[in-house]
């Protein structure tokens, strides 16, 4: 198996994080040939070398009907950044991407597909399950995201950027691509920020644009000094819809390193995506823990279980709570977290804030785990994640992950115990 990580040195966008994937051997010409099966205009696919402050890589372009993508992407509002880079620099996802999506009230000429169109037309392609079930998922994410901006159900929202054919044969191109790669799981590093606010076609937005900073929530970020959209809402719904892990596991080899390039120059920093390619097979079953407990018999209910879930949301494994009886016959609980060592001060600073201990106990522990990946596969409902634990090469566990089944059944109106059945037959 394969682990993905994805470093957004200047950004990223749907035709940087291709460009990055075929630099990384993913084959263009089969690539070509699977997208054949879209029901859209003829369209040709070009990857040709390109540098950025130094680094070489590979930049991908996509044309259909003989269009190249379109004209201009979403610039700086202020006049001297629009002076110098208007007119001379597309983007990283090119202008129609930019516009984001519309409500049925917006009255503008550009092409413009419903999501369910999208969906439809993706699930009828024939293409493989994993793939259609990953592209399916990120124009999902987008129209959500949209939605909830614009404060309109999400079947009102209509693509007439993204849903362009180029940005389905990124989208989809990029999915395919990652399977074609054998990719496992997906790390993602601290994402850059541009700043200021940014001039689309539906006015002037702030920077990062609205449905961009929905997407990125829970991930981790950087500010830059850059005027420009780093990343777009494409290349955010890529991103936050691929990423499964944290980092980098444990014992993972690296096989090989490229970059995707855009085509903006930044001010200062490579405007690249860096894809990195590692093999799992020789990662560690084993790793060594910190398991960190406090007893307690004078905190109410309500607030331990806040105490539990803010300590997992500081990055702990897991944390448990075990009924016992204290000095002078008193009822309490022994509150245990399980966390990685570089976890441990966040872990003890949460406990202490969050309860009336005066004190922990700690000890080292090791660990021995399934190797873990997580998949998504295609039901009836919708794309779910699934994830899958493998012991000496063999698959020995597979279980659907919850909040993709209470979402998807929410959404379908359906009940959760269907969605997690197909999901768990689907992988079957």
């Amino acid at each position: 198996m394969k682990h993905l990580h994805l470093e957004c040195v200047g950004g990223a966008s749907g035709d940087m994080v291709l460009g990055a994937l075929v630099a990384l051997g993913a084959d263009l010409d089969a690539l070509r040939e699977a997208l054949r099966v879209l029901p859209l205009d003829p369209f040709t696919i070009t990857a040709e070398p390109a540098r950025s402050r130094g680094i070489t890589g590979t930049r991908v372009s996509v044309a259909v009907a003989g269009q190249p993508e379109a004209a201009e992407p979403a610039e700086p509002v202020s006049p001297v950044h629009d002076h110098h880079h208007h007119a001379h620099h597309a983007g990283h996802d090119h202008g129609h991407r930019h516009d984001h999506s519309h409500t049925h009230e917006t009255h503008d000429h550009a092409p413009h597909r419903a999501l369910s169109e999208i969906v439809q037309l993706l699930e009828g392609a024939g293409l493989p399950a994993n793939v259609t079930a990953r592209a399916v998922g990120i124009f999902c994410s987008l129209g959500h995201a949209e939605a909830k901006v614009h404060g309109v159900p999400v079947a009102d929202i209509h693509f007439h950027e993204v849903g362009a054919a180029d940005s389905i044969l990124d989208i989809t191109g990029a999915c395919w691509a990652l399977e074609q790669l054998g990719v496992a799981s997906v790390s993602v590093g601290p994402i850059p920020l541009g700043h200021g606010a940014i001039r689309c076609a539906h006015g002037v937005y702030p920077n990062p644009a609205p449905a961009t900073i929905e997407l990125i929530q829970g991930l981790p970020v950087v500010q830059t000094d850059e005027p420009f959209e780093l990343v777009t809402p494409t290349g955010a719904a890529l991103l936050a819809g691929w990423r499964t892990v944290a980092a980098i596991p444990p014992g993972a080899v690296l096989v090989r390193a490229a970059y995707g390039v855009g085509r903006r120059e930044l001010h200062h920093r490579p405007n690249v995506v860096r894809a990195s390619l590692y093999d799992l097979a020789a990662s560690a079953e084993r790793d060594t823990c910190v398991v960190i407990e406090c007893t307690l018999d004078d905190t109410t209910p309500e607030l331990i279980g806040v105490l539990m879930e803010d300590v997992l949301a500081a990055g702990a494994l897991d944390v448990t709570c075990t009924p016992v009886t204290m000095k002078k016959q008193r009822p309490g609980v022994v509150v245990s977290v399980l966390t990685e060592p570089e976890r441990r001060e966040v872990v003890i600073d949460r406990i202490f804030r969050g309860s009336t201990t005066f004190g922990v106990r700690e000890y080292a522990v090791e660990r021995t785990k399934l190797a873990r990946a997580f998949e998504t596969v295609a039901t009836p409902y919708g794309p779910v994640r699934v994830k899958v634990g493998t012991w000496r090469g063999e698959v020995l566990t597979r279980s659907p992950e919850m909040a993709d089944c209470q979402r998807v059944a929410a959404e379908r109106g359906v009940a959760v115990r269907l969605v997690y059945e197909a999901a768990r037959l689907a992988g079957g």
